[in-house]
């Protein structure tokens, strides 16, 4: 009896120690089952940890690169604002460029055509129609050029009568403006000039004759000594070349030059202008 029972303990012992041994083989298996599932989930964390981190470092430069778009917007407006008052701003200059040319151009015009009733009111003033005697102005100036054969002889610096008509309508002129200076310059040929115990050359005779006219200008015409100036340029200002005996004629020559100053010169003009619009 006693074998049986213990047989029986020794049976029920080793089903026992089995069963024991299925847990633990199934825990096991079920502990690796779970260190797997752990280790493949630790793998997907780590795996979404650093797609998180790339996703969030992309975030910020999406956000920077779009502040950096809006502010270049705003940039690139300010600059297309800018831009256009600058273009605005410089059509403006070239229509005011543009209205100066054209009242520049007007004033050309103008002054050509005042110039010229200036000149033709000057001559007819003073009763100058003979081909001999030219008047021009320029830039201000009034230039009356008498030919030598109204004045001289040749060689000669001593006014003959027939000149002294002449000049008395030049001193009209001048005494017509009591305060512009008259400058009396004499100009000669190429001519070279013998001399004489008088005259060395061509630039004695050119100053000789200058001052010859302003003697008869002041002592006979009646102007005033402060507004003339005596100069001579000799053959050194030709109108024209010296190769024929008319040109040297043309360069033979006395030319009275006129200087007012400007606020008068303007103000013959603006005399003239009205009496054209009369």
């Amino acid at each position: 009896m006693k074998k049986v029972i213990l047989a029986l303990s020794l049976f029920a012992l080793t089903l026992s120690s089995c069963g024991t041994k299925k847990k633990i083989a199934a825990l096991e298996a079920q502990n690796k089952e779970c260190q797997d599932l752990l280790n493949s989930t630790t793998v997907k964390l780590n795996l979404c940890l650093s797609e998180k981190e790339a996703l969030s470092k992309q975030n910020d430069y999406l956000k920077q690169n779009n502040s950096d778009l809006i502010n270049s917007a705003k940039e690139i407006t300010m600059l297309s604002t800018k831009g256009a008052q600058n273009l605005e701003k410089s059509l403006e200059s070239l229509k005011e460029k543009d209205l100066k040319i054209t009242r520049l151009q007007d004033a050309l015009t103008k002054k050509d055509s005042v110039t010229l009733a200036l000149v033709t009111s000057l001559k007819s003033s003073v009763g100058i129609t003979d081909p001999d005697i030219e008047i021009n102005v320029e830039k201000g100036v009034v230039f009356i050029s008498i030919a030598d054969k109204l004045l001289f002889k040749s060689g000669s610096y001593v006014v003959s009568d027939k000149a002294k008509e002449v000049l008395g309508k030049v001193a009209k002129v001048i005494n017509s403006r009591p305060t512009f200076e008259c400058m009396i310059e004499g100009h000669t040929d190429n001519v070279p000039f013998t001399g004489n115990a008088v005259l060395l050359d061509n630039w004695d005779l050119s100053v000789k004759r200058s001052t010859a006219i302003v003697r008869v200008l002041t002592k006979d015409l009646g102007v005033k000594p402060s507004q003339l100036i005596a100069a001579g340029r000799s053959e050194f200002i030709p109108l024209v070349d010296n190769n024929s005996a008319d040109n040297r004629g043309k360069n033979r020559r006395t030319r009275v030059v006129i200087l007012p100053k400007i606020d008068e010169f303007y103000e013959m003009i603006e005399k003239e202008m009205k009496n054209q619009k009369k």
